[in-house]
Parts: structure tokens; sequence; C-alpha cells
């Protein structure tokens, strides 16, 4: 059963400004289980709402920030309304500035204020959080479980980019103090995340005995979920929302 959602802009005030976001829930004013949603490259934008919509409709509260907003708010560039491939390295070099913005330690700042700010609403029942993330949210949706431990209860990446690099600050490297369930669904087609990474993180995930699970999307591009770009796949999308609805439901 879906409920019917209401949705709204809200300002989150942090300790280095003011994060726009945009927040779906069932529209009956009770409180629901809490999803922080975290956003890909391209940003908060109409499709990102209508994703949350869904998870809103299924019976929770979703907040999706603007992970970039020292940059400034969204949309922080000019977004056609749907992306092709010859528009999407202009693009992606434009959002550039605004992603470097965001380092690891001003991520993670950001997603204690997030869990608190969710923690402190009367739409929210205030217990765990559930989070879902897509391309560089994924990372951040492993990030934040990491680095809040008592706090996620399930995590969820999609076509997640360097989730399992070499860098001194890759996600996978909190895999030791991950409590929460994961899931990832990750993309075939995907240079951010060549296959020896996604065996890096899986061995590391296992390595900490965190409940996981990690599926390889046939065919799939990465952005597979997005429906306003040219990446966008019908049958990895509903593999997705199956995936997450069922991590969402076991562990909220």
């Amino acid at each position: 059963m879906t409920a019917a959602v209401h949705g709204s802009s809200v300002d989150i005030p942090t300790q280095d400004g003011t994060a726009d976001a945009y927040l779906a829930h069932p529209d009956d004013s009770a409180p629901h289980p809490a999803v922080l949603f975290y956003m890909d490259a391209f940003g908060l934008r109409p499709h990102l709402k209508k994703m949350a919509d869904r998870v809103a409709s299924a019976g929770y509260t979703v907040l999706v920030p603007n992970v970039v907003y020292r940059y400034g708010r969204a949309p922080v560039v000019e977004l056609p309304e749907f992306i092709n491939p010859a528009e999407r390295p202009e693009i992606i070099q434009s959002i550039r500035p605004a992603m470097e913005t965001l380092t690891p330690e001003a991520a993670m700042r950001d997603a204690g204020t997030y869990l608190d700010w969710l923690a402190a609403s009367p739409l929210t029942t205030g217990g765990p959080v559930g989070i879902t993330g897509y391309c560089m949210g994924a990372g951040l949706a492993l990030r934040t479980a990491g680095s809040y431990p008592d706090r996620v209860a399930a995590a969820a990446g999609f076509h997640g980019a360097y989730l399992a690099s070499d860098a001194p600050d890759s996600p996978h490297l909190l895999a030791g103090r991950i409590t929460a369930e994961l899931y990832f669904g990750h993309a075939d087609q995907d240079a951010t995340l060549p296959p020896e990474q996604i065996d890096r993180l899986d061995k590391a995930l296992a390595a900490a005995g965190v409940r996981h699970r990690a599926e390889v999307y046939t065919g799939a591009h990465h952005g597979f979920t997005q429906a306003d770009t040219a990446m966008y796949s019908a049958e990895a999308t509903e593999r997705h929302w199956t995936a997450l609805l069922e991590l969402l439901g076991r562990n909220l």
C-alpha cells in the first residue's frame, strides 16, 4: 500500500551555513522512520524529489539535503530537463567546483547535523535511520554508516563512485565501525567503480563482519537510476527499488 505524500523545501542550519533540502513524508502528520537520501552529482532537482516521494510513499520521512550548499543553493548549475551524453562532460565540469567544497570531514560534520535534525523532527519516530545514496551519494552513505554507527540501521548505495579506492580516506576503510545492514547495487558498465574496487569493498565488509549484500547489475551504466539522464535503465531501477525498500523494511 502506498501513502499520499507531502513534499516541502526546508532549510537546515549547519556549522558552516544553511543547507537547503527537500523533505517528503506521508501526508498523515504521523511520525515515520527517517531516511536520509544522498544526492548524485547532478544534485537536488525534480527527478530526485520524485525518487524521495516514492520512498516516502512506502511509509518513511525522507530528507534530501543539497550536500554542496557551501557553494550555493540548488540547483548549483543550470541543468537541462534531460541530460544527454554530449552535454554530460560539460555539466560535470561545471559542477566540479561545487563538489570540491565537500571534503569527507565537512560531509560527516553535516551528516551529524542531518541526523540530529531528523531525530528532532515531529515527523520521525526518532529511532535509527536508513540511508540511500546515488553516485557520490553512495560514498556518503557508506561514510555516514561508519561515522555514526549507533544512529544508522541500514544503508544502501547505487552506482556508487570510488567506494574502495587507494586513497587514504577511501570510504571502505570505515568498514570496521559499521553496525548497519548494507546493500549495494553496482553497475557493471561503470568506470568510477571498476571490478577491483567492487572486490576490495566486498572483502573489507566481509572481514569486518558487516551484514551486507552487493549485486552487480549486468548491462547497467553509472547513473542507471536517474530517469532524467541517458544512463537510465528502467529495469535496473525497478530492481533497485525492490532491494532498497526490502532493506529499509527489514531494519526500520
